[in-house]
């Protein structure tokens, strides 16, 4: 794919025709594209895998209509981000994380991730507390939950298997871009709810997979996250996760998640020395914010509103 056809492929409109803003921003040694929308409060949303910004089209819109500066960010290595040859270790994305923050001229961000930008939203309210003020995590548990979880649970380790396949040697890279990507698509409507995803916006996600070295890049986290679980840097990184999280802390994740396990996620909260909301969407799986969008956004929005939010 060349480099025009691959800008093509994630800097695209929003679904009702609502004009984002495609732009990119240097931070912590690289550039990032970012999608923007409305004005106000910053509210930095970040995807997980196997997508990239265009994840969170429904909240842009929604988020912008509620007063916000809503921003989406493809991570290291994804979307229109730079996919350098290293730095995929959750300290180093977290970093890019709340460098987007600074280079966007804020003083702090509401943060809001999915999946394994959930993972990197949980770090960042961590290890830079300033910058972070609030925190909404999707589909995924707290760091010590999620490596606890992969080592004691059979369950949780069954469920992850896709994870356990990415630490074998380029195989699961061409297994990603094979037939223009089908095996994305797959994994999207396995682990979404019984609200499938309309195929056009699986084709979205298949064709932004198939940009040289995406595939890569999207896998490196997951190879660090199990390969470091016995290393000194992993064991280090597990200890710096035990600062707790200062910050309001709302928690959504989807009855019917097949990839990460209510048990999984539920406890989190022991982490976090601030008001906790927990939320559980019935009836939907690893995708609450695309699944149920208006429902979603509702819950978000008002929370966000909300002055009290340990309510």
């Amino acid at each position: 794919m060349t480099e025009p056809a691959a800008a093509s492929a994630v800097r695209i409109g929003l679904p009702h025709g609502e004009k984002v803003t495609h732009r990119d921003v240097a931070a912590n040694g690289a550039r990032f594209h970012i999608a923007e929308l409305g004005d106000g409060p910053l509210v930095l949303l970040l995807h997980g895998f196997p997508q990239f910004w265009w994840t969170w089209r429904h909240q842009l819109v929604a988020l912008a209509d509620a007063g916000y500066r809503a921003v989406a960010m493809d991570l290291r290595g994804v979307g229109g981000s730079d996919r350098t040859p290293r730095g995929y270790d959750p300290a180093n994305l977290a970093l890019d994380v709340t460098g987007v923050i600074r280079s966007l001229g804020e003083p702090d961000a509401a943060l809001v991730g999915h999946d394994l930008g959930g993972y990197l939203a949980w770090t960042a309210a961590a290890m830079r507390p300033k910058l972070v003020r609030r925190l909404a995590v999707v589909s995924m548990p707290h760091p010590r939950r999620w490596r606890s979880a992969m080592l004691r649970d059979a369950r949780q380790t069954a469920a992850s298997s896709y994870i356990w396949g990415f630490q074998r040697p380029w195989i699961p890279e061409r297994q990603l871009t094979a037939d223009d990507g089908a095996l994305v698509g797959r994994l999207i409507r396995e682990w979404s709810g019984p609200r499938l995803p309309e195929d056009e916006d699986v084709e979205t996600y298949q064709r932004a997979m198939c940009i040289p070295s995406t595939a890569h890049c999207a896998i490196e986290p997951y190879r660090w996250l199990v390969r470091s679980l016995a290393r000194p840097d992993g064991i280090q990184f597990n200890r710096r996760m035990k600062r707790p999280v200062r910050v309001p802390t709302l928690h959504l994740h989807g009855s019917l998640d097949p990839v990460t396990r209510t048990r999984s996620a539920a406890g989190s909260g022991e982490y976090v020395e601030a008001p906790y909301r927990w939320r559980l969407f019935d009836g939907l799986g690893h995708f609450p914010h695309e699944e149920d969008p208006a429902a979603f956004s509702t819950e978000l929005i008002n929370w966000l509103k909300d002055p009290e939010p340990d309510r």
